[in-house]
Formats: C-alpha cells, sequence, structure tokens
C-alpha cells in the first residue's frame, strides 16, 4: 500500500495515471534488468584485474630479485663507480598520460617511451656486458611496476563503480519500483471501488425509474 496520507491525497486515480505508472514499471524494471548486466560485466572485469595483478607481482617478485643479482654482479665486474657513471649518461624516462574507457568507467593509462628501440640496443651494445644485462633487467621491472600500478588504479576504480551501481541497483529495486507498484494498485483500487458505485448508482436509478413506471 502506499504509505503517508499526504501521498495519497497527491495521486491521481485515473485510468491515464495508471496507464502512466505502469509504463515507469515497466522502464524501471528495464533499468534494473541493464544496470544488473552492467554490474555483472564490472565485477566478471574486476576478478580478471585481480588475477593479472596476482600474476604481476609474482613477475616483479622475481623479476626484482634479477634485477638486485644484476646490478650486484656489475657492481662486482666494472665497480660501484662505473656502475653510476654509466646510470648517469643514461636518457630520461617520459611518461605519457591518457585515459582508456571501460563500460563507462574512466581510467588513467600511462605509457612511456625511453628510447626508439634501435637505440635501446645501441646503448646495451655499448655499454659493458654486467651492466648492459643490468639496465635490461630494471627496464623490464620498471614496465611491470607501470603496468602492476596501473591495474591498481583499474581495480580501484571498478569497486567503486560496482558500489555505486549496486546502491542504484538497491534503490530501484527495494525502494522505487514497490513504491510504484503500490501507487498503480492503490489507483486500480480505488477505480474499481468507482466503478461499483458507478453500478449501483445505475441500478438504483433503474429501480427509480422502475417504480415510477408502475
Amino acid at each position: 500500500m502506499v504509505n503517508g496520507r499526504n501521498d495519497v491525497s497527491s495521486i491521481k486515480t485515473t485510468r491515464l495515471e495508471l496507464i502512466k505508472t505502469k509504463a515507469k514499471v515497466k522502464t524501471a524494471k528495464k533499468g534494473l534488468e541493464q544496470l544488473k548486466m552492467k554490474r555483472k560485466k564490472l565485477i566478471f572485469t574486476f576478478f580478471d584485474v585481480v588475477r593479472q595483478i596476482r600474476l604481476t607481482k609474482g613477475e616483479v617478485k622475481e623479476t626484482l630479485q634479477n634485477a638486485v643479482d644484476s646490478i650486484r654482479l656489475a657492481e662486482a665486474l666494472e665497480g660501484r663507480m662505473g656502475v653510476e657513471l654509466v646510470a648517469e649518461e643514461q636518457s630520461m624516462i617520459t611518461l605519457d598520460l591518457s585515459s582508456s574507457n571501460i563500460m563507462g568507467v574512466l581510467i588513467p593509462k600511462v605509457s612511456w617511451q625511453e628510447e626508439k628501440r634501435s637505440e635501446i640496443i645501441d646503448t646495451i651494445l655499448s655499454l659493458p656486458v654486467a651492466i648492459g644485462d643490468a639496465k635490461i633487467s630494471y627496464l623490464d621491472l620498471f614496465r611491470l611496476i607501470i603496468d602492476m600500478s596501473q591495474r591498481e588504479v583499474v581495480l580501484r576504480r571498478l569497486l567503486l563503480a560496482i558500489q555505486k551501481l549496486n546502491m542504484r541497483i538497491n534503490t530501484i529495486e527495494y525502494n522505487i519500483i514497490p513504491k510504484l507498484n503500490a501507487k498503480a494498485r492503490y489507483i486500480r483500487q480505488k477505480l474499481d471501488d468507482f466503478e461499483r458505485d458507478r453500478v449501483v448508482s445505475l441500478k438504483y436509478i433503474k429501480g427509480k425509474v422502475a417504480s415510477s413506471a408502475e
């Protein structure tokens, strides 16, 4: 039932209002279904990103150990000063920020370029072997850290979007639709009451007319 005297008094108990209310219920149910489908897709994407992060963390741990081992070997063979001098001569890395859209969720994207591939190869070939290996290891580590950081941002954005969807779904499913259904039932009840009163009135009038004719 529709709760509240003010709510009831403001309802138009007409057939047109009943039609409009039923149309709103239909629209709300359609929107609810679409929101649930979107939530399902976002949840699927969320767990896929979780899986990717777990895999990347394993790669980061392994690559980090390789990078540490390679720099220790380079320092042992070329000396710490030699490694630091080579490091100072290496090019700066530029990060480019952009964004992508995952089912309406805006996701920041970080891409980076150190040098062209041919230039990277030439640079590494010009270095002592141990230092070149260390550079490759740390470049791999840097890529993995960037990838994992991006996925963690995606994860937080997806979680926030899912929470907002849950709130909208709950509002529509447990508030808006029940109220519209209650309103439709109230209007239908009033229309039925009006129809019964009309029938009773007609029978009464017919009875009076018949009595007068006699």
